[in-house]
Parts: C-alpha cells; structure tokens; sequence
C-alpha cells in the first residue's frame, strides 16, 4: 500500500512537472534547486515522525466544563394517565403510545425544550413538556403509574442538561 501511494505521488508530481524522471538519478525540481527522491522520502518520514509525536504527546481531550450544566431543581411527577391527561406533551410526544419514554416538563427559560437531561434517580430523559405549574427551577418527570408518580413525592436534586 505505501509503494502504490509513493507510485501515485511520483505520477502527480511528474503530470504537473515538478519531478523529472531523466537520466539515472530521478530528481524532483523546485524552485530552481534538484532535491533527490530519497532526500523527499526522508523529509516524509520525519514529517510522519513528528505528526505521530504530536499526536502521541498532546494532551487528551477532556469533556469540556462549559458543556456541562447542572442546576438545581425541584421535581415532582406526573402520568399521562389520568382523567383529564392529554397525554401528548407540549412537543408532541405521545405518552400513552411510549409509556417507557423518559420524559420530563421544564421551564425552558431555565431547561431548553429538546435538551437531554440526566435526572437522578431516573437516568437522561428529553425536556420535552411544559407545565402550568412547572415555573423556575422546577421539574416534573413523567412516570406511567399513576401510584408510582405519587410515590416519587417531592425531591430537591441536581439535574445535568447534556445537550
């Protein structure tokens, strides 16, 4: 594979007339100054070189602390099963047909509508509903059971908005 890519990088270089393949000693022209193709492939291997240090020693990529954003929250819960539920939410998600859908309401001047967010105890759900009730720092996660919503209660915790 690296002969066909030397092959293909000499007929590129030759097509556009920087390498002169004349005589016993294939030279490449630039700027007026004939460098040797071993002279090339040796620079080539020390640019590789260097790239495969760069690579190696930079320092690793870490989640950035600005991406990540926890608030503090109230939250409660509700169902989509219960007299009077629509049981679509302000963004159109069908409750009653997923009811295995992690769903939480938010205010989205505090959580943006769409925003994945890891709540403990309940793992990443869409903010994906809005609440008459649900105003500032207040949550309301969507659990099917109606008896499984009131044993939630009400619980102050920290959520992180992933997205």
């Amino acid at each position: 594979m690296k002969k066909l890519g030397i092959l293909l990088s000499m007929t590129v270089l030759y097509t556009l007339g920087i390498l002169y393949l004349g005589g016993e000693n294939p030279t490449v022209i630039h700027a007026d100054e004939r460098v040797s193709i071993e002279e090339v492939k040796e620079k080539e291997v020390q640019l590789k070189k260097k790239e495969s240090d760069a690579e190696r020693f930079s320092e690793p990529k870490k989640k950035s602390e600005q991406s990540k954003t926890t608030v503090n929250v109230e939250a409660t819960a509700y169902t989509a099963f219960c007299e009077g539920c629509s049981g679509t939410t302000y963004t159109g998600i069908d409750l009653r047909a997923n009811p295995n859908k992690k769903v939480i309401a938010v205010d989205p001047d505090i959580i943006p509508l769409g925003s994945k967010v890891r709540v403990p105890g309940y793992g990443i759900a869409v903010a994906g509903d809005i609440g008459g009730d649900i105003q500032g720092h207040r949550i309301d996660v969507f659990i099917p059971g109606q008896s499984d919503a009131m044993e939630f209660g009400r619980r102050q915790i920290e959520v992180e908005i992933l997205s």
